[in-house]
């Protein structure tokens, strides 16, 4: 079969596309193994829908299912264009719900589900904690210093309220965000759903305006803002190869 490896502000992705919806649970395992397989974040699977221009399975490395990514959102959104599986401006279901995607070159705008907090005022290790759903639940706390991540003390937060794992700090006008993600086990170089819950509660605390430029770990600069409905998200996108793939 013939894939697609998509690179998001860091989040990578192996995508293609099928007919048939079925569990991929194992392929995705293949696939996305760093060593023994093309590498990738999550295995992304686009498969029709007769409501919206298509539907997707996505797939964590771990083969675990999830409801929701903002970065894959967009590669997603890439591929499916260039395919000629949708038009420019798009809509598509996930287990979130519908997302609705713009695409303009290499950039990509999703709009993400509507964003929940889910509870305030969590104290771990020192720091203040909220929950927030922004397509998949996720921890975020504000940091004085970005580059002190303590992995172990996201994988114990990971495991106790079973969301993924954010620090932000905020450089002037702009966020700074690092994300432990649940299904990779990991840090990752960037969360699309992650930066959007920190730049919600900041939003929400007064800290930013409705509009922010966002960096992760990679490096990449995405943009965030929100409409009168949800948050949306854009950055750039790269397809960095497409190969054949015989699956094991």
């Amino acid at each position: 079969m013939t894939v697609s490896k998509y690179s998001a502000s860091g989040n990578d992705f192996v995508i293609f596309h099928s007919e048939v919806k079925k569990d991929r649970s194992e392929l995705a395992k293949e696939l996305c193994h760093r060593q023994d397989g093309i590498g990738a974040d999550g295995l992304i699977v686009v498969i029709p829908n007769a409501t919206y221009d298509f539907q997707w399975q996505f797939y964590n490395s771990d083969g675990s299912s999830a409801e929701m990514c903002g970065n894959g959102s967009r590669a997603c959104a890439h591929y499916a264009y260039s395919h000629d599986l949708a038009p420019v401006n798009m809509s598509f279901l996930t287990e979130a719900g519908v997302i609705k995607a713009e695409v303009d070159g290499l950039m990509v705008l999703s709009e993400l589900t509507p964003p929940s907090i889910l509870e305030k005022g969590i104290e771990f290790s020192g720091k203040n904690w909220w929950k927030i759903d922004t397509g998949v639940a996720h921890m975020v706390a504000f940091v004085e210093n970005i580059e002190a991540f303590d992995i172990s003390e996201a994988r114990e937060l990971r495991q106790k309220y079973n969301a993924n794992v954010n620090i932000a700090f905020l450089d002037g006008k702009n966020l700074r965000v690092r994300t432990y993600e649940r299904g990779v086990e990991d840090e990752t170089l960037a969360c699309g759903t992650g930066m959007a819950a920190c730049f919600y509660r900041a939003l929400q605390e007064g800290l930013v305006k409705d509009s922010i430029e966002v960096y992760p770990a990679s490096g990449e600069t995405l943009y965030l803002g929100m409409n009168d409905r949800t948050i949306t998200f854009r950055g750039e996108v790269k397809n960095t190869f497409i190969t054949e793939w015989k699956t094991n």
